[in-house]
């Protein structure tokens, strides 16, 4: 046993904790499938698939959230809204991934630590909804809960829970990870040659001049430290890289959960980091008790409305050995909450001297409708947000170790403002989401830019 997994080993286990114990809470958010037998069959089948990622890269990205928890890390967690089969493409999942290699190339340029790349991405599938049917005309059917669940069409036949949905998931899910692998491992992150990352259709972008010159500074630090040693620095070659998505389909999770040889415990095999969405987040809840027993590090949405005492009792029964790089909180309070509603959870996590790391997610707090009838945030509402977080953790000392961001590197109009000041009217040429409203790349590299001017603010000055 190494040295990272003692210290990262909790003192105890449930022993009243299986895979299935989920099943005797309520659980929300959960489709009603027609066929129970042939629920059964699909979970046996998915028992017998191999896993999507590893026990030891969980151990790795638990060590390196145990360490964003002590500032020495900035996690970065973003991608898509709700994955869609038919975007299970090579295009989709390398711009993806190139936007999220250059947030994260602007995070450590100018944070200066390294940064946890966490991907909403292979099996980020489900979605909550906040009502169970939805009505067009005199029709009502189901919502629509994500690909794994159900299709979007507005038909009585996509719209009934299908199981097998569960095997194609985990198939295009288990494709995006091999290409990513694929893609990490044969030098794409290599820092050496940064413009394997670029999107062409933003060359004239207003941020190009700013994040080339970045690059150029990057690519003369990495010349001048070879010339120095004598020697190619090879760990710029690759980066870790993680996935992350809500576990809000049990029967699903239950059945990717799995004791693993040489060591201890279950782990969700199907996700690295796995969270509780705000809808499903009580104590008591069905989430709440798959959570507890498994080995990954995990997050809860923390929403405007949660008082400290909850929070505390969510974090005593998910946590409760204080495991270093267990438990993240993700706030989602909104740009006009975030003032008010933040600072007592701090207080009362600070005061209790529990260890987790603050998560901000600007995005879902800041959701509205548009005169023209689509669901959209605008940039300046989540630029706030971010912003005010690290104002009220500074205030309050503690620490915000990373953000929670929905994006995507498609050329999309879905958020309003930005570098190019989308309005309402742009959100026609390409609003593509089937649920929620996604950064494009602009937007997401200009986040990444106010994260540091952010941090750079409130660095203390250097002694001298």
């Amino acid at each position: 046993m190494s040295a990272n997994e003692r210290n990262l080993r909790p003192v105890s286990l449930p022993d009243d904790w299986n895979p299935g114990s989920w099943r005797g809470r309520t659980a929300l958010q959960m489709p009603v499938y027609p066929d129970a037998t042939e629920l059964a069959g699909v979970q046996d089948e998915l028992r017998a698939l191999p896993p999507l990622v590893t026990s030891w890269e969980i151990q790795t990205l638990k060590q390196q959230l145990a360490d964003a928890q002590e500032g020495k890390r900035f996690l970065l967690q973003g991608g898509d809204c709700a994955e869609n089969f038919a975007d299970c493409s090579s295009a989709v999942i390398s711009n993806r991934l190139k936007v999220l290699l250059q947030m994260s190339l602007v995070l450590v340029h100018g944070l200066r630590q390294p940064v946890v790349r966490v991907g909403r991405f292979a099996g980020q599938y489900a979605k909550p909804r906040s009502a169970d049917t939805e009505t067009r005309g005199d029709t009502t059917l189901p919502s629509y809960r994500g690909d794994i669940i159900n299709g979007p069409e507005f038909s009585a036949k996509a719209r009934i829970p299908d199981p097998r949905r569960m095997v194609k998931a985990h198939a295009r899910s288990a494709m995006t990870m091999n290409f990513v692998r694929a893609l990490v491992d044969g030098g794409f992150a290599d820092l050496h040659h940064p413009e394997y990352w670029d999107l062409g259709w933003v060359t004239h972008s207003p941020l190009a001049h700013e994040y080339q010159r970045m690059v150029a500074n990057i690519g003369e630090a990495v010349r001048f430290m070879e010339t120095l040693s004598g020697n190619e620095v090879h760990n710029l070659n690759r980066v870790d890289f993680f996935t992350s998505h809500e576990a809000l389909l049990l029967p699903y999770e239950e059945a990717l959960t799995r004791q693993v040889p040489r060591q201890w415990g279950w782990y969700n095999l199907s996700t690295h980091f796995p969270w509780i969405g705000m809808r499903t987040a009580a104590v008591d809840g069905a989430h709440a008790e798959y959570f507890r027993g498994i080995r990954n590090p995990v997050a809860v949405k923390v929403g405007p409305t949660v008082a400290p005492d909850d929070l505390l009792r969510v974090i005593d029964l998910l946590n409760p050995d204080d495991e270093p790089g267990r438990l993240g909180l993700i706030c989602r309070m909104g740009a006009g909450k975030v003032a008010e509603r933040l600072p007592p959870l701090l207080e009362a996590v600070r005061r209790e001297g529990r260890r987790v790391l603050w998560i901000c997610d600007p995005m879902h707090g800041n959701t509205e409708a548009t005169s023209n009838g689509y669901k959209t945030r605008r940039f300046d509402n989540i630029r706030s947000e971010i912003e005010q977080s690290f104002d009220l953790h500074a205030a309050a000392g503690t620490r915000l170790g990373g953000v929670h961001l929905e994006l995507t590197g498609e050329d999309v109009t879905e958020c309003t403002g930005g570098a190019r000041d989308l309005s309402e009217a742009d959100l026609e040429r390409a609003y593509r989401s089937t649920v929620d409203p996604r950064l494009n790349y602009e937007q997401s590299l200009e986040i990444a830019m106010a994260i540091v001017r952010k941090h750079a603010q409130l660095k203390p000055p250097v002694s001298v």
